[in-house]
């Protein structure tokens, strides 16, 4: 059994900064892309940050140069840290991972999702 979660969601004001955790528990052998995503009321969801296992990272162009995304391989948890953040940037945030359990299977796994909202 494999569980992520979330944590660091909150209401805060434009401009301010938030700082996301997800963590990885269970039956893991290895973990290789892990990502955050968010959907805003309406709207799909959509891929905000992504961080290999190697360290590499991608962003959403809404978001470069605002958010940075990390992970500590030591505790299988991945961070987003949220600069200037916008109203815009209101919405569930969610951490995927993709997993490799200790009896070899592989697949890829969601959070329960944190509220972010930030007010203008």
């Amino acid at each position: 059994q494999v569980q992520l979660v979330e944590s660091g969601g909150d209401l805060v004001q434009a401009g301010g900064s938030l700082r996301l955790s997800c963590a990885a528990a269970g039956s893991i052998a290895s973990i290789n892309d892990m990502g955050w995503y968010r959907q805003a009321p309406g709207k799909q969801r959509e891929a905000v940050a992504l961080v290999s296992n190697a360290g590499r990272t991608n962003y959403a162009e809404s978001v470069k140069g605002r958010f940075t995304i990390s992970r500590d391989n030591r505790k299988n948890t991945a961070y987003l840290q949220m600069n200037s953040l916008k109203p815009e940037d209101t919405a569930v945030y969610y951490c995927s991972a993709r997993i490799r359990t200790v009896k070899g299977i592989t697949g890829d796994y969601w959070g329960q999702g944190t509220q972010v909202t930030v007010s203008s």
